[in-house]
């Protein structure tokens, strides 16, 4: 739907009578109205005009003032499109009184509207609205009806002088409703007061934003709440953006200053900030603990993960439960059931597992972390004598072997791999939105053995809300690949516990998958180590390396999919990652070409704008944020199945059916921001995901991302076919930087009581084998002419 500006000036408006309310969107206040007009700066041939904008429910049958702009939508026509807007109070004394008589204020009545008018003058209304008490002068008006009165006129003309005021302020509609939405009629009172309250309680609010609100109204300086203010955005924003769990209080204070300093004249001393830290602290909006500053939520998070790890590892010693002899035997049994022979790494590692109360597991691709959790799950029910079929057990009965991962596409490759039920942790501890988690120390999970996969991906708050609702005997293990990107949230649960050295660990090294060979694998591993093969623009059976420049991506891109697709795989089988949203080799340029190879625009096919982007029917899509009332989680993957418009539901709403695997979950509107589409996504959102074909642009554009961890995360994504596209000098800069910004986090010294890390930080080698294969059938170079 395209929409077109026809005037651009300041301040155009059209001034009416309300004679409908077409449509009024509850929960986000989108509403559309039919207005007679009486007044107008536009040049509107009809006397009527569709008017859509943020409002509360307004009546009809009154006149207001909306301010705005005309467009020409390609599917309703010609509309006003509201910015601001203002009621319409009858400026005479009949006009007045008419309208403190009408309907809309019970118990009052001409002769009471006569005398308030009287006394209080043509300004009646706008005297009540600044002070009620004025109605203590109206002769003969008692508490309950002046209390009604005033009551009425904010209810219908509070509402209105807020939202002029934000605007005037600088706050657009939506972000003004919002404000609205938060504090309700103490709106201005509270910005007034304390507009650096907007930043922690209004989403899209930071504090360049606040402090250019307070400025304008006086506050700047030294001012106590501002410098607090400062603080608080610091250390949130260094924990929300760069995944620390304290901030060092030098830098805190640095930083702090930076912040508040910017584009001021008077600066502000280090003392006054260090004071107002002082201040946080001693009311406990941040926990200060030596030279670290935290907020209390990842202060007592990482105090619960080092309390309950400590708690578990204190369990029953698992080496007493079976000897080592009936444990061979049954290892024995299995390999013949099985048919495999497992390598000593793999022995060491079933082992441990099922003698100790926690285990971490990690390892690289393919070295075999998928067989050993098989290998664990079949010993385990040998030894302990359980069924592994979920049939075999009564309702009220707990599965003894639970398996988890952090997102629902992990969850599934455990289950595919395992043959047993997965779930996400979130699933698993039963959250209930902004109830919480069911399960937690008072009421723990069910079960004896637990195997998280994929806990790279899992940042300490996650970590915190499953370690304690783990009951007492349960054997925990951890499985994980260490370098691969840390979770998005802040912390580095699995790094911070291999450092620790507190549980017991074994890495696999050793080469195993695919015995027919992946060259994929040996650069995953190359790169891990800091290396790039010589020949790596040399094509091999799964494996190709396209050299293009940042503006031949598209190209290049597009032609690889289209061959690709002309092979018989679709969009599921094709995963195009890359690091950055903008740019012209970025996630959003990419996903508008993908589009349109995968799922072009075609009559009869249906689909919806929202914002600039377009989703159609079979739109391979991506969740954004947890719905677990939907069982839908951030990074699921799904396909538009529906689109269904407003004019025909009840709800009269535009609506999106997105299936996730089956699991069919509807989308309204104002929904629509919790996905996004998913040809091409970020690879911080691939974490945990599997493709059977990854395309991977790299590019000198991309240079603020490349890491090492974040190629080596890209590359290990792929299970079949990689093709890489772009700039080797790029990809040889990406992998000679390793300097991934250090997360500062403390759970290593609360787990090891040690007050330094640097002994505890040092780098184990690794002995990694190469791996001598090669593979049959379909190349990368089948997808390209």
């Amino acid at each position: 739907m395209q929409e077109q500006d026809l005037f651009t000036e300041d301040e155009r408006f059209v001034k009416g009578l309300i004679k409908v309310v077409i449509f009024h969107n509850e929960q986000n206040l989108y509403t559309v109205l039919k207005v007679r007009i009486q007044e107008t700066t536009e040049q509107i041939e009809d006397k009527e005009i569709t008017v859509t904008g943020y409002f509360p429910l307004l009546h009809e049958d009154e006149v207001y003032t909306f301010f705005g702009k005309l467009i020409n939508h390609s599917k309703f026509g010609l509309q006003f499109q509201v910015e601001h807007y203002r009621k319409e109070i009858p400026q005479t004394k009949e006009g007045i009184i008419q309208y403190l008589s009408s309907d809309l204020f019970k118990g009052i009545g001409k002769r009471t509207a006569e005398s308030i008018v009287e006394t209080l003058g043509e300004t009646a209304i706008s005297k009540i609205m600044q002070d009620p008490s004025v109605l203590n002068k109206v002769p003969k008006l008692n508490k309950e009806k002046a209390g009604l009165l005033v009551d009425t006129i904010k209810m219908h003309q509070g509402l209105e002088q807020i939202m002029i005021s934000l605007n005037e302020l600088g706050f657009g509609p939506q972000l003004a409703m919002k404000i609205y939405q938060t504090y309700q009629d103490q709106t201005l009172e509270i910005i007034q007061k304390n507009p650096y309250k907007l930043i922690s309680d209004v989403e899209g609010i930071g504090f360049i934003r606040a402090d250019t609100l307070g400025e304008r109204i006086g506050i700047s300086g030294n001012n106590s709440e501002r410098i607090k203010a400062a603080c608080l955005y610091t250390i949130e924003n260094l924990s929300n953006q760069e995944g620390h769990v304290f901030i060092h209080l030098e830098q805190l204070i640095v930083q702090s200053k930076e912040l508040l300093d910017h584009g001021k004249r008077d600066k502000i001393i280090e003392t006054d900030i260090a004071q107002e830290i002082i201040s946080l602290g001693e009311k406990k909006r941040i926990i200060i603990e030596e030279d670290r500053a935290y907020l209390p939520a990842l202060y007592y998070a990482e105090q619960g993960v080092s309390n309950h790890i400590k708690r578990i590892m204190q369990q029953t010693d698992y080496d007493e439960l079976f000897p080592e002899s009936e444990f061979l035997l049954s290892l024995g049994n299995l390999e013949e059931r099985m048919k495999v022979q497992y390598a000593p790494s793999q022995k060491e590692a079933i082992q441990t597992a099922l003698m100790s109360p926690m285990l971490l597991l990690t390892g690289g691709p393919g070295t075999g972390k998928t067989t050993v959790i098989k290998g664990i799950v079949e010993l385990y029910a040998d030894l302990h004598g359980c069924s592994l079929e979920p049939a075999d057990y009564k309702k009220d009965e707990p599965f003894p072997i639970l398996l988890v991962a952090p997102t629902g596409r992990a969850a599934k490759r455990m289950s595919e791999a395992t043959g047993l039920p997965a779930v996400t942790i979130h699933r698993l501890l039963k959250w209930n939105g902004a109830e919480g988690f069911e399960h937690d120390e008072d009421n723990p999970i069910s079960g004896k053995l637990l195997i998280v996969d994929e806990m790279s991906m899992v940042d300490i708050w996650i970590a915190n809300q499953l370690f304690k609702a783990l009951p007492d005997k349960m054997q925990v293990i951890l499985v994980g690949d260490e370098d691969q990107l840390p979770s998005v949230g802040p912390g580095q649960v699995l790094r911070d516990l291999l450092i620790s050295h507190i549980v017991s660990t074994v890495r696999l090294t050793d080469i195993y998958r695919q015995a027919e060979g992946s060259s994929i694998i040996e650069l995953a591993h190359e790169i891990k180590s800091g290396r790039l093969p010589q020949n790596v623009t040399m094509p091999t059976k799964d494996r190709s390396f396209i050299q293009c420049t940042q503006v031949q991506i598209k190209e290049a891109v597009e032609k690889v999919i289209k061959n690709a697709l002309t092979k018989g795989y679709t969009a599921k089988d094709i995963q195009v990652l890359a690091p950055m949203y903008r740019g012209s080799a970025g996630i959003d340029q990419l996903n508008l070409i993908l589009q349109e190879i995968f799922n072009p625009k075609i009559e009869g096919k249906r689909e919806l704008k929202f914002g600039d982007v377009i989703y159609r029917n079979g739109d391979k899509v991506l969740q954004l944020v947890n719905q677990p009332e939907s069982n839908v989680f951030n990074g699921d993957i799904g396909e538009i199945v529906s689109i269904f418009y407003a004019k025909e539901n009840t709800e009269k709403e535009d609506m999106i059916v997105i299936s996730f695997d089956g699991n069919e979950v509807t989308y309204t509107k104002q929904d629509f921001n919790q996905f996004t589409h998913a040809f091409c996504c970020s690879i911080h959102k691939s974490q945990g995901s599997e493709f059977p074909i990854v395309v991977l642009p790299i590019v000198k554009g991309y240079y603020r991302m490349l890491r090492r961890n974040l190629i080596y995360t890209a590359i290990t994504r792929s299970k079949q076919f990689l093709i890489l596209c772009g700039e080797k000098e790029a990809l040889e800069w990406g992998i000679s930087n390793n300097e991934s910004a250090e997360r500062q986090t403390s759970l290593t010294m609360k787990l090891t009581g040690a007050s330094e890390l640097d002994e505890l930080q040092k780098e184990l080698p690794f002995d990694i084998k190469d791996a001598n294969i090669g593979m049959e059938g379909i190349t990368p170079f089948d997808f390209m002419d």
